[in-house]
């Protein structure tokens, strides 16, 4: 695991690199926590790549960049290739030969051996950048689900990528500015969808893709796409022995992601999908897994007894912290120090602190992330099911009975309050399906959107509509009923933008790998084509799943309801972090950064904090944004009072919100 980053000449006929030493090491230096052991670079032609390692595969011998025999095929990946036995087992009878015993190195030989292709012959996670001096030719490529995220952009007769933003800002005179379109895309989706980033000329690269720059020429192409098209071989095959091949298939996508020379174990929630894993290496290497879960305070929060109750059934060696609300709200106004794009997910907080306890005692962590998109997991699918029957109902009762009871229930601040729940479901379920699926996940609908950016935002903003990063989605999904639609979405956007991205970030911001077997290429051929009704059974979630794990996890586990890994965001606007957000949102701060209008935040703030309304969703996505917009826009790190608070900075809060308080 690593962060890559590198230049080339846009016409990479030119005889020398673009890039100096002094550029490279600079944009390499912000990548110091995603590889803390070692540094390498090389300038090559038009070429310059570099990167920083955590060493987990070869620890002595596996240093990077990685050549062929000859050294014109330079290499630099971020991530692990888990089939790179087999694959170097074909190119060494071919006569290929390696000089370490790296993972990473296979890819080098494969592209000799195969061309672009070999790409489509990787199981693993990766961002990988190879230049190929003879041909004067980079490729870039990335993961099928995008686990490992690449970034890349044109800097005049440049061409820049990196594993994060912050190393592309790094290269000299690469300006930073504000994306519009991306925030507006933001503000609905709580992060920003791919191929686009917050940054104005940073893009990434889609998952499933590679891109080529060779002879002043971009071009980015699929090597792998989604396909949820059920196999009519699985639909009449017998539960009782899909079960038992899909707990095969799982076992086999484990004991490939185990690999490593360093110490390793397993995130372990109590929810399903992480206790699925855990089964499966405990099955593997039994009373050698390793463990960790965090609790909280808050019980309609807390899942620790679920883990310890799992780790004791299983018989895992299990860490367990138990956080105090002051290491959580204290590290919110730190979340830009390890997300340079806004993420409006606030479970990176308790996954930032669970990997820096787990980082204690190893360098990998198993988790099990996937599990909600492959086999239908979240709350959503339920709803979108019950919204077929809801609509069926004449509209006199939805919309003189029904919705009017669900306005009025009472503001709860519980974790997925009913209420909270109840409101998003009634304000979705008149759009289609893409819409509805995304506003129920998602802070703003178009409408708040329009009310919250001023008019010259808007007008900057033009045409875009808020549901277009779906267009191209909607048009490629083969599925051929709705649910299967919304886990095609849910795999290409909340998947890769949200979950992966802060998994990613939350781990390597303390130079933790985290592995996601759930994701293996082995599990993704196996899921994918598994017809819907054995994801979703009525209003089973994971039913196939539940099934194959039968037996192996304890039966209050598998039948235990879903719920979050949160933080009581409601709550802490009202007490420990009131002072942070009316900082950051106050009426000077918005008045001079001129994107956001102060009477509306204002009416935001002021309802959340009367009680009339929970409004830490949209609340949460603009601090969080405010939080990024300080530190990577503005270039000001945030100030603290000596008792821990934020010091205002002479901002005033608006009159409105203090009638409020």
């Amino acid at each position: 695991m690593c962060g890559i980053t590198g230049a080339v000449a846009l016409d990479t006929r030119v005889d020398d690199s673009p890039i100096t030493a002094a550029s490279l090491e600079a944009m390499c230096g912000t990548l110091v926590h995603r590889g803390p052991d070692s540094a390498g670079a090389v300038v090559l032609g038009a070429g310059g790549l570099a990167m920083r390692r955590l060493s987990i595969i070869d620890v002595e011998g596996g240093r990077q960049p990685l050549a062929s025999e000859d050294g014109q095929v330079q290499l630099v990946c971020n991530g692990e290739i888990y089939n790179y036995r087999q694959l170097r087992e074909r190119l060494t009878a071919n006569g290929h030969r390696f000089r370490s015993g790296s993972d990473c190195e296979v890819a080098v030989h494969a592209y000799e051996e195969y061309g672009d292709d070999f790409v489509c012959r990787l199981n693993g996670m990766f961002g990988l950048a190879l230049w190929d001096n003879r041909r004067r030719r980079l490729l870039l490529a990335r993961d099928r689900t995008g686990i490992k995220p690449l970034y890349y952009a044109r800097h005049g007769d440049v061409f820049l990528f990196a594993s994060e933003p912050k190393a592309i800002l790094a290269y000299p005179g690469f300006p930073r500015a504000l994306d519009v379109v991306s925030l507006y895309q933001y503000l609905t989706y709580e992060y920003v969808p791919t191929p686009r980033s917050i940054f104005a000329g940073i893009g990434k690269l889609r998952p499933g893709h590679y891109l080529t720059v060779e002879n002043g020429r971009i071009d980015e192409r699929p090597y792998w796409q989604l396909d949820l098209t059920p196999d009519p071989a699985l639909a009449h095959a017998s539960e009782l022995r899909l079960a038992d091949r899909l707990w095969q298939t799982l076992r086999e996508a484990v004991r490939l992601e185990l690999v490593s020379d360093v110490p390793l174990g397993v995130f372990l929630s109590g929810g399903l999908d992480s206790s699925a894993v855990a089964a499966a290496m405990s099955d593997l290497i039994p009373g050698q897994v390793r463990s960790f879960s965090i609790g909280f305070e808050d019980p309609s929060f807390d899942e620790s007894g679920y883990a310890r109750h799992v780790a004791g059934f299983l018989g895992t060696q299990h860490s367990e912290m138990i956080l105090e609300p002051r290491l959580l709200w204290e590290l919110v106004p730190r979340v830009a120090d390890f997300l340079d794009e806004p993420l409006a997910d606030a479970s990176i907080i308790p996954t930032h602190l669970l990997s820096r306890f787990a980082r204690q005692h190893v360098t990998v962590a198993l988790g099990g992330d996937g599990g909600d998109e492959l086999f239908a997991g979240y709350p959503t699918l339920q709803a979108h099911r019950l919204a077929g029957y809801y609509r069926r109902l004449p509209a006199a009762i939805r919309e003189g009975i029904v919705a009017p009871l669900v306005r009025r229930l009472p503001v709860s601040y519980d974790n997925m309050s009913l209420d909270f729940k109840a409101k998003r479901f009634i304000a979705g379920t008149s759009r289609p399906l893409a819409e509805r699926h995304h506003l129920w996940l998602g802070a703003y609908s178009p409408d708040e959107k329009r009310a919250l950016l001023r008019p010259d935002v808007l007008a900057q903003i033009g045409a875009e509509d808020t549901f277009d990063a779906l267009g191209e989605h909607v048009v490629r999904c083969a599925a051929y009923d709705d649910l299967s639609q919304a886990l095609y979405l849910d795999m290409k956007m909340y998947l890769e933008g949200d979950i992966l991205t802060k998994v990613d970030r939350a781990s390597m911001g303390c130079s933790l790998e985290v592995r996601v077997p759930l994701l293996n290429r082995l599990m993704l051929d196996f899921a994918t084509r598994l017809p819907i009704d054995l994801k979703l059974r009525g209003l089973t979630r994971k039913y196939l799943l539940r099934k194959a794990v039968a037996g192996r996890l304890p039966d209050e586990i598998i039948n235990r309801p879903k719920k979050g890994f949160g933080i009581p965001l409601s709550k802490w606007f009202r007490g420990e972090l009131r002072d942070l957000l009316l900082d950051q949102l106050s009426d000077s701060r918005l008045r001079r950064q001129g994107l956001f209008e102060p009477a509306h935040v204002d009416r935001l703030i002021a309802d959340h904090l009367a009680g009339r309304r929970d409004n830490r969703k949209p609340l949460w996505t603009l601090l969080v944004f405010q939080l990024w917009h300080q530190r990577y826009i503005e270039n000001q790190p945030i100030s603290f009072g000596s008792d821990g608070t934020v010091a205002q900075s002479g901002a005033k809060v608006s009159d409105a919100v203090l009638g409020a308080v």
